[in-house]
């Protein structure tokens, strides 16, 4: 036993089964366009839209910067704008029974729409290779 070696390790290289900047750009950008569009899901379950791009995150987000990031901010977006959209239809349902909530639902209707508009744009963008939104 070396005395001067006590307690130092050898150093040993970790590698990942995917190491990054494996995936071709148009691999990436049709991952990172899937992860915006997973926003639909929301239509049939309500909620997995964010679990779906979540999950993308965790398959691809090793093999790519790109896929991480536009996987992230839609999981983000989509959580945001699901809990805004559910306090936005629960005040205006509550509303309705004193026949003000009838004036909010063609505004709930648009900002639903206008929800998977955008993420339509982002999904077109994310496609293209257009990255990310400068304040996000």
């Amino acid at each position: 036993m070396d005395p001067d070696n006590y307690g130092i390790q050898k150093e040993r290289e970790v590698r990942s089964p995917y190491p990054t900047g494996v995936m071709s750009a148009a691999d990436e950008r049709s991952w990172s366009a899937l992860a915006h569009l997973s926003a639909f899901l929301n239509i049939f379950t309500g909620f997995l839209g964010p679990v779906a791009a979540f999950v993308v995150w965790l398959l691809y987000g090793e093999r790519s910067s790109v896929v991480a990031r536009h996987a992230m901010r839609s999981v983000v977006y989509q959580s945001l704008w699901l809990g805004g959209l559910l306090i936005g239809w629960t005040v205006t349902f509550f509303l309705t029974a004193f026949v003000v909530g009838v004036l909010l639902w063609p505004v709930m209707g648009l900002l639903t729409l206008a929800f998977f508009a955008h993420a339509s744009f982002e999904a077109y963008r994310a496609y293209r290779g257009d990255g990310v939104h400068p304040y996000l």
